[in-house]
Formats: C-alpha cells, structure tokens, sequence
C-alpha cells in the first residue's frame, strides 16, 4: 500500500510567519525524535535532528540541532540554511526552497543557479540516530562544491544553552569518517560521519541567541547557543547526480555511542537498505489495517492517522515492555493518556502484543491500587501517582482489550490479581483521599482528575469530592470485575461488584442529574454542587457500561454539542462563564488557567461521537452526519495545519480554534480514529458480545 504524501509548494513556504507554523516530526519507537519546521528553522528548544532518548523512552537530551547547507559556485557561495535571532532570520536560505514534503519522511527540495540539492531526512527505528540523505545535480560546465554544517548542542531538551554559563567546553576527536563531539565534563557524546565526501573539515564556532519565537510567546526561555564544530564538503562534477549521508549516532557515553555507529555506519554506504527496511515497516501498518477491514476505503487522512498511532507507541527501558508517550514534544508516558489511547493506538490496529506489554507496563508500577500518573523525564523510573482517573481507565483498556481479542486467560493470569487490589483500595482508601463512600461512589482530593492545572500555584480547576468522570469510570470498572469474576468462575466476588454498582448507580442518579438545566453536575462535594457545564458528563454517556438511561445519555449528548462544540473537539467550559478563556496564549499561568476553562480538546470527540452515535442508535444517516461534522475537520484539515500529518493536543476556544499545545498528542490521534472505525464505519470489535455479555443485558433494562 502506497503511504502518504504531503506537500507545500514554493508558494506556500513564501511567507515565514505561516510556513514556520507548519512543523514536522519523526519518532524513532524508544522515545527520541527528529522534529523541525517547513523552512527548517527551529521555533521550539525542543525542536533537533537528534533529540536523543538515554534511559527510554525518558531522559532526553538535544544534540544535533540542525544541519545548515551551503553551495559554492564558482567565487559564489550561495547559504541555504535559515535560523531566527531576534531581529531577523539570517541568512533567509529558505528562499531557495522549492518545495517541502513529506513523503513520509521530512524533504527539503533547494534550487540555485540551476544547481538542485535535495535533503532526507529519517530516523532507523529504536535507534539513538538521523540519517541525513542528500542527492544533489549539477547542470552546469564546473564543478560545484556543497557544505553540510552541524550546528550541535548538549543539552535537556527543556533547558536551553548560554555558552557563557557553561562549565565545560566541547571537545572534538577527529576519526577518517567524521568527528566524535562531547563535552568536556562528559554527558553525552554524538559521532557525526559521512560518506562519498571529501571528509570533515574540523572547526570550532558558537552561533549565538538563537531565537525561539514558539517558546517565547509562551514566556518561557528562547535564547539558545549552539556549537558549529566545522563541515564535511561534497563535490559535484559537472552533469553529475551525486548522493551522500550524514549520520549521526549519540550515546550517554562514547562506548554507546561508538556501538550504535559501527553497527549503522558499515551498512550508510547502501543508505537505500536503512531507508528501505523503515519505509517496509511504515507500509506493514497500513497493510496490517487494511487486512482487518478490507472493505474500508483506505484515503490519505486515514493512512497519515495510522502512520501517526505508531509515533507514540515506545520502548520502556525498566520493563523492557511497551508504553506510551503521551505528546510530543515534551510530555512523558502518561498513565491517563496512555490508557485512554490504547484502543485507538493498538487495538483498532491490530497491535495486540503491543497492548498487552503496555498494560503490564502499568501493572507493573500500580502501587497502593494506583496506576501512575506519569514519568517525569528527568526522573527516570521513578513515577507520579497524583491521579485518580488513570487506573480507572485501566479497567477500561482491559475491557477493551478483551472486547477486541477474547483473550481472557491473558487478564486471568497476568492482571486479574491487581485488579481485585486496586478496587479493594478504592474501597479501603488510598492516597490522595481516594476512598468509596457509603453511597458506593468515589471522593477523592482535589487536582488530580485530567483537569489537573495549576497556576500561580493555585489549582485551576480542583474539583475534589466526587467528579462526574470518576463516578462513571468507577461503575464501567465495577461492572468490568463482575463479568470478569463471572467469566472466572468467582460468583462470591461478582456478587460483590455487583451490589456496589448498583448502590453507585442509584446514588449516581439522584446526585448528579441537574433536573433543571437537564445535565449532570460536574462535581459533588459535600459542601457544594458545580453546576457548570463541561464535557466531563459526555463520558458517563460513552463508556460501555453506563449508569444513565437513553433519555438522559440523549441531553446531555444534545446539550454538550450545542453549547460546547468546538470545530475540532470539546470546549471545555461554557462560552458565557466568567472564567471561559478563550485563546491559550502567553505565559504559563494565563495558559493554565485556560487549559480546561474553554480551551478546545480533541480527545473528546472519541467520547463524544460514541455517545451521539449511541443515543441515534447508529443510524447510517446519523453516523454519516457525524463524520462529516465532528471528524473530518480534524481528520481532513487540522493534519495539514500545524503538526503535519498527526493532530495537535489543544485548540484555542475562540475561533478559528488554532492549534495549540503538542503538535502531536496520543488520545487526539487514537480517540478520533477508534471513534470513526468503531462508531462511524461501524467496524465493532470481534468480541464484544461474548465480552460485555450479561452485564450489558442488565444495563440495558434501566
């Protein structure tokens, strides 16, 4: 199956302000990544040729920032390369571009005195390297000579560089192949080589006060200093066509380092085979889709949507399992994201192996009944446990995971003993005031549902007591414990799950149902009631278990889509509140404040277009309806805009709803495709019947 291609013309790189706002990015499957812009300049700290991963998929240090060419004609000299400082992009190459694509991987066409340079660039998979791939001709009489200059760095890739404040130096060992960098108090060490060249030309220069104007509309650091340690040189004969790489390989130490490059470098000479064996593995996911709904028209969007779920699948380096990163560029594998994201990122596409390695990551660290909120990437292994959402979700990746593969004797033998201990926590009481009450729902403390920001050290929205998501979450898991213990032949622990489900659902609908505005609440507390309408309520009308009736799951499934409607997903607080924030803009505690008071979410139209398409009980008419206004302006428009071919974390609320956040986020890309395959193309998991089986019957007769 062909993969797809997206392409900008000359016409569209013309103006810099809206090229620059077009950024793409390669993942290399352990958490690293090559990231960068249409015209090549970095707007981001986080932008690099070789964001290195050093304890995967966390730990992760920019090295090779970019890669800046020049041609020699002649006594002319003609620079392609562009960088931003403050007061100008100098030099302005990017206007020799011919066109930027990415097809799949990210290609600089450059065009100059007849003279044509082109530049690849992809990433060998689980690979701490970049392969940089350039094809240049020369029409004219003379020889023309190109320089590749690194521009690197060593450094978090949260942090930036004052060279000036910098304890050590780079130190530079010249080898026949390339040249081998690191600093001087060594942290990291990247070898740079090339082939079918005439070598390195070993320099030594600071480009100073790289501007960053993504990072400085935010407020946060966007001066950086890079090291230039001198470029490797390429003739071109007259009429000839001449192809030649860069590679770089990065290690934490040089002996890491030294091995990745032996085991890459003897093979750069036959780039194609590098080239080929990753494009072969990108084709295999298209393949394998395509395989499970032959009868599926398979268009463009739909393959770019695919190509992205393999982004954010990762290694674990303390599990040796799979996990999940949740955005890039900055977030970490997220126990929240990445249990909503499994079924749109493995299950709708046939990853079985990769979803069970991902639940037994989360297994694996699930402390006092807990599943971690996150790993902080520069603590390493060491989790978070502030959620009281992410293992609830955990319940539902598994009844999805059976719904899709019947593989219960899975869950029996390697879950099913957490599982009983994180409902006996929730029980009990654990961390965080996370306890059941006796109405059989969930109180909990405060900012540690997905609603989790903060600002000028306060909580934005702390909803402690009993959030609606939770309490849904909480019955859709006890219900999960009684078809499971059903299934296992345990009747006295069904009995149990049972009765607290149906204690929880009585309590749930005399407590949440606002029967004058006709939604639910969206937090109880035993204090006070908040009455505001967000889409928190949409997933108590989504999930497969649902305490709701059809009647109820209806408005609020109509209240929702007309007021909270936002192009390209949810807002995430009414228009007319006081504390709505339309655009997310400017330093961090004005976007904090707007993260879930207005700004626009996609995840939600996963949610969302579930519970519509189930409340219209997925008339053809209907899910033809939603398709055309609820996913392909996402699937259709936003993957042209800003992260190019995946889907951004947030949009402003106000319209036109520009892309903020992560230029790619997990749950954006996997809820609305799990929606469309499930819910729109109608393409229900193999074994969902024999999975909800009984407990679904009971639900149906409320």
């Amino acid at each position: 199956m062909d993969l797809p291609i997206i392409r900008l013309e000359k016409s569209g790189l013309s103006i810099p302000d809206e090229a620059l706002r077009k950024e793409w990015i390669l993942t290399n499957g352990i958490g690293g990544y090559a990231s960068s812009t249409s015209l090549g300049i970095n707007t981001r700290k986080y932008h690099g040729l070789l964001v290195a991963a050093f304890n995967p998929p966390v730990d992760r240090w920019v090295l090779l920032t970019k890669l800046d060419e020049e041609i020699s004609i002649g006594n002319e000299t003609y620079l392609l390369g562009s960088n931003e400082f403050r007061q100008d992009i100098n030099p302005a190459g990017y206007r020799f571009l011919l066109d930027f694509s990415l097809n799949p991987f990210p290609t600089y066409r450059y065009i100059t005195q007849r003279v044509h340079v082109q530049k690849k660039i992809f990433m060998p998979y689980k690979k701490n390297a970049v392969i940089i791939a350039y094809e240049a001709f020369n029409p004219r009489e003379k020889k023309v000579s190109i320089r590749s200059s690194p521009l690197i760095n060593s450094r978090h890739f949260h942090n930036v560089t004052n060279k000036d404040n910098l304890a050590w130096s780079f130190v530079q060992k010249r080898f026949e192949q390339g040249i081998i960098v690191q600093p001087s108090d060594p942290l990291s060490t990247l070898i740079l080589s090339s082939d079918n060249g005439e070598g390195f030309v070993q320099g030594g220069n600071w480009v100073e006060k790289i501007y960053f104007r993504v990072d400085a509309s935010r407020g946060e650091s966007c001066m950086d200093d890079c090291f230039r340690p001198g470029w490797f040189e390429f003739h071109v004969a007259p009429k000839e066509k001449k192809r030649f790489h860069v590679l770089a390989t990065a290690g934490k130490s040089e002996e890491e380092a030294q091995n990745l490059f032996s085991s890459i470098h003897r093979r750069l000479e036959d780039g194609d085979i590098l080239f080929g064996q990753e494009l072969e593995r990108r084709k295999s996911l298209l393949t394998r889709f395509q395989e499970r709904y032959v009868d599926l028209e398979i268009n463009d969007w739909l393959r770019w949507l695919i190509q992205a779920t393999d982004s954010f699948l990762v290694d674990r380096k303390s599990t040796k399992k799979k996990s999940v990163i949740a955005g890039y560029h900055w977030f970490e594998d997220w126990g929240r994201d990445s249990l909503i994201s499994l079924p749109g990122l493995t299950l709708v596409t046939g990853r079985f192996e990769d979803a069970k390695e991902i639940l037994l990551t989360f297994t694996h660290y699930c402390h006092n009944g807990i599943i971690p909120n996150r790993f902080p990437d520069r603590a390493g292994d060491t989790p978070i446990y502030n959620t009281v959402d992410a293992t609830l979700w955990f319940f539902n990746a598994v009844l999805q995971f059976v719904k899709y593969t019947g593989d219960f004797d899975f869950v029996q033998r390697e879950l099913w003993d957490t599982l009983k201990i994180i409902i006996e926590k929730h029980v009990q009481g654990t961390i965080y005031g996370i306890h059941m009450e006796d109405d059989g729902l969930i109180a909990h403390g405060p900012q540690i549902t997905w609603m989790d920001a903060t600002a000028s050290d306060q909580f934005v929205t702390p909803r402690d007591g009993k959030a609606v998501e939770i309490q849904a979450l909480w019955y859709n898991a006890l219900k999960t414990m009684g078809l499971l213990a059903e299934r296992f032949n345990q009747e006295e622990e069904r009995e149990k799950y049972s009765s607290i489900a149906k204690k929880a659902s009585k309590s749930f609908n005399e407590k949440f149902w606002n029967s004058e505005k006709r939604f639910l609440f969206d937090t109880v507390h035993e204090k006070q009631i908040d009455s505001s309408l967000r889409p928190n309520q949409v997933i108590a009308a989504a999930l497969d278990f649902s305490m709701l009736d059809k009647p109820k799951r209806e408005e609020i499934v109509g209240i929702v889509w007309k007021k909270l409607w936002g192009t390209y997903g949810l807002k995430t607080l009414l228009g007319d509140d006081p504390r709505y924030i339309g655009e997310y803009v400017g330093g961090w505690n004005h976007r904090g404040k707007a993260y879930h008071n207005g700004t626009v979410w996609a995840w939600l139209i996963g949610p969302f277009t579930t519970a519509f398409l189930k409340a219209k009980d997925y008339e053809e008419s209907w899910r033809n309806f939603a398709f055309k206004n609820f996913l392909q302006p996402l699937f259709q428009e936003e993957i042209l805009k800003a992260g190019l071919g995946t889907i951004s974390e947030i949009f402003d609320g106000n319209h036109p709803h520009s892309s903020r956040g992560c230029i790619a986020q997990a749950w954006s890309v996997a809820e609305p495709l799990r929606a469309f395959v499930e819910d729109v193309a109608l393409k229900r998991p193999p074994y969902e019947g024999e999975a909800l089986g009984s407990q679904l019957a009971e639900d149906k007769k409320l």
